[in-house]
């Protein structure tokens, strides 16, 4: 690969390795072992194997280092571990740097799963976990202390779409030595320049933009080849969180056409983000590509453009948000996001339901709230679907 490609041509070529039959489209690996011709190649590999050596499934294979290397290519970082999902990644990327007596602050703003993890588990094994507003940076200075060690956000957050400045907290975080681990998801590959603004470790769910077709779950862990083979590894290798080899190249596949598909969503996200804005039904328009975002100066600098996703709130709460819900004809009411097809969630009621109402009400999941990931679909379309659930 040359350093001059653009992400583009990454995304297409970069990790590409080909059999003897010289095959176009990657090969899939599908096996757990591999064969060594003699008992000395098996011990010589098992004590350090080569790049393009494997041992196991578990361990490494193939087509995943082919999907490791390309997204690492288009990220700039220096390697990556492949998983079995996007809370594998996040799971095993905090499981592996924290330990008993570490101190982790992290924002509050976070996926359900993430803050069960923040919440519930890592407590269980005495680490010490602080929750801060992730928008201000005062609170973040208070909270990090020489114990820290490590500082855990999404970049943009699910699903209020509120924003982290990342340079900021990981310039406060460096100067504690503290390790910057940021769940990217919703800013993609396509619009992420994290690891130039200071994160140390980058987390992605591939189910979301990636893979972009609902296929497969998937995610990654990207930072620097120590931090991947020396700590994220062995955690990940020994307690069976690897990415299937036919994953892998369906998320290789996906990569070839992310940044197409996000640049399009991202088109329609705003073309609906101004129809919906000021509408009588709706008490707000959130979008981080609007200029009504608090922070859209943050995300100007941070990301460039709005991303993917955005969020509405219906008049009438829960009753409100359900009549719409129900009465959209193109969009699909599901979970998931990043998808080719529009996705809409009441989140306070399904990815979030499990959160106390103070804190619900603290993050403004509010009862109306519906997200919406935007799909491929034409943009004029969405639009005359929305404003006739808006309508009914």
């Amino acid at each position: 690969m040359s350093d001059d490609w653009h992400k583009s041509t990454r995304a297409v070529h970069a990790g590409t390795k080909r059999s003897q039959y010289g095959e176009v489209s990657e090969a899939i690996f599908l096996t757990q072992g591999f064969v060594y011709d003699t008992a000395e190649q098996a011990e010589a590999r098992f004590e350090a194997k080569g790049p393009d050596e494997f041992i196991y499934a578990r361990y490494g294979n193939p087509t995943v280092a082919m999907f490791e290397e390309r997204i690492a290519a288009l990220e700039g970082t220096e390697d990556a571990f492949a998983t079995a999902s996007g809370m594998a990644a996040v799971n095993g990327a905090l499981m592996s740097i924290l330990k008993a007596g570490d101190h982790l602050v992290s924002a509050r703003a976070l996926f359900g799963s993430c803050l069960y993890i923040a919440e519930e588990l890592l407590p269980r094994f005495g680490v010490e976990v602080t929750f801060v507003d992730g928008a201000d940076l005062d609170a973040w200075k208070a909270a990090i202390r020489p114990n820290t060690r490590a500082v855990f956000f999404e970049s943009m957050s699910n699903p209020t779409l509120e924003m982290v400045d990342i340079e900021a907290v990981s310039k406060l975080a460096h100067e504690n030595s503290a390790i910057v681990v940021c769940d990217n998801v919703f800013a993609t590959p396509v619009y992420s320049s994290a690891v130039a603004q200071g994160v140390d470790i980058v987390i992605y769910s591939t189910t979301k933009h990636i893979d972009g077709q609902g296929r497969a779950l998937g995610g990654v862990i990207l930072g620097t080849t120590e931090m991947i083979r020396k700590t994220v590894e062995p955690y990940m290798k020994h307690t069976g969180g690897s990415m299937s080899p036919f994953t892998a190249w369906i998320m290789l596949k996906g990569l070839e056409t992310m940044r197409l598909r996000v640049a399009e969503q991202t088109r329609t996200a705003l073309k609906l983000a101004q129809a919906l804005e000021g509408h009588p039904k709706l008490s707000r328009v959130i979008y981080p590509g609007l200029p009504s975002h608090p922070q859209h100066d943050l995300v100007t600098r941070q990301m460039g453009q709005g991303g993917t996703m955005l969020a509405i709130e219906v008049k009438g709460g829960k009753a409100g948000a359900y009549a719409f819900l129900n009465a959209c004809q193109i969009a699909i009411i599901s979970n998931n996001l990043g998808d080719s097809k529009t996705i809409l969630t009441p989140p306070a009621f399904t990815t979030h339901q499990r959160l106390p109402q103070d804190q619900k009400d603290a993050l403004g999941i509010t009862p109306g709230l519906v997200r919406i990931s935007i799909g491929l679909e034409d943009a004029g379309d969405l639009e005359n679907d929305f404003m006739q659930a808006l309508a009914r």
